[in-house]
Formats: structure tokens, C-alpha cells, sequence
């Protein structure tokens, strides 16, 4: 199932890319689009929690509040050792209106539904995650702490989305 994360994040990178060709997204647009990427992350956990009753996708909600939290602190402590500022941009912007909609859709559902809806978003949110780390992100960053932090975080998001993807078939969700 394609998420509408996904969707909107293609969409922000073509706009952005078309809109900015020459000028690539430098480190502290990257820092923010990463960071904004993990807390709303954060945010769909917590609401899974609220709502789903299944462990499977309780336990998910959980490693995923657990590990973003860690590399958001990490990334944290990273700009305050720096002592930079990340700077706010089209693809935060644009995934932080995707988060709405998708939040905004997930509180409609409730058991299984829910359960599916959120599962399918985390599998395809990772996936899109991981491509844009490890293929746009990683590649561009100038600042060896931050391509460090972003290297080791990928390791972990691609366990997420084997877990994800785990889930997925675990709930026997429809694509």
C-alpha cells in the first residue's frame, strides 16, 4: 500500500528539487528534515498506543518511540555540541503536513483496521526513510559527525522496516 508519507515526501522532493535544482539541501536542512522525520515518527507510536489493543503492534510502538527518541537526543546533542541551528525546509514542511493527514486518518480506525492502516504506514515510512538517508542524505553531508549519526541511525531504521514488514504479515493486512 502506498502511504500518503510516502506520497507527499516524492512529491516535496521533486517540488523541491525542481524548485531549487542547483542547490542541494545543505547539513542543517538535512539535520531538520531527519529530525522532523524521527518525531513524527514518535507521534504515530504514541497514538498507537493509545488506540491499538494487538501486542504486535503495541511492542512496534514502543522500539519505535524508544529508538527515535535515542537518535533524536543524539541528534540533539550533536547540534548543541556544533552549536548550529537546523534550519526548517520544503521536505520537513511537507512531511509535517503528510503527518496531519495520515494522524488525522489513523484516529478515524480503531482494532484491526487501525492495526493494518498503522503497519502499512510504518513499512512504507521506513522504506521511504531509509532510501532518502541512505541514497540523498548520507551522500550530501559535509559534517562527519552528522553523516556518522545518520549511518548508525540507518542501521536501526532498516531493522524498523524488517519489523515493519514483519508486522505487516503478522496482521495478514490487505496491500
Amino acid at each position: 500500500m502506498k502511504t500518503l508519507a510516502l506520497a507527499v515526501v516524492l512529491a516535496a522532493t521533486a517540488a523541491d528539487s525542481g524548485a531549487r535544482a542547483e542547490e542541494p539541501m545543505n547539513d542543517l536542512e538535512i539535520a531538520h528534515a531527519a529530525y522532523t522525520a524521527g518525531g513524527l515518527d514518535i507521534r504515530y507510536a504514541h497514538l498507537a498506543l493509545a488506540v491499538s489493543e494487538n501486542d504486535a503492534v503495541r511492542d512496534f510502538a514502543q522500539t519505535m518511540i524508544r529508538d527515535h527518541s535515542a537518535v533524536n537526543e543524539a541528534a540533539g546533542a550533536l547540534v548543541t555540541e556544533l552549536n548550529v541551528t537546523p534550519q526548517d525546509n520544503a521536505l520537513s514542511q511537507a512531511l509535517v503536513e503528510g503527518a496531519a493527514a495520515k494522524r488525522a486518518k489513523l484516529m478515524t480506525l480503531d482494532g484491526a483496521a487501525f492495526d493494518c492502516a498503522y503497519a502499512n504506514n510504518e513499512l512504507g515510512y521506513h522504506q521511504l526513510v531509509n532510501k532518502t538517508v541512505a541514497e540523498s542524505f548520507i551522500p550530501a553531508v559535509t559534517v562527519a559527525p552528522l553523516k556518522a549519526l545518520l549511518e548508525d541511525a540507518l542501521v536501526t531504521f532498516r531493522a524498523h522496516e524488517k519489523h515493519a514488514a514483519q508486522m505487516v504479515a503478522g496482521l495478514r493486512c490487505a496491500d
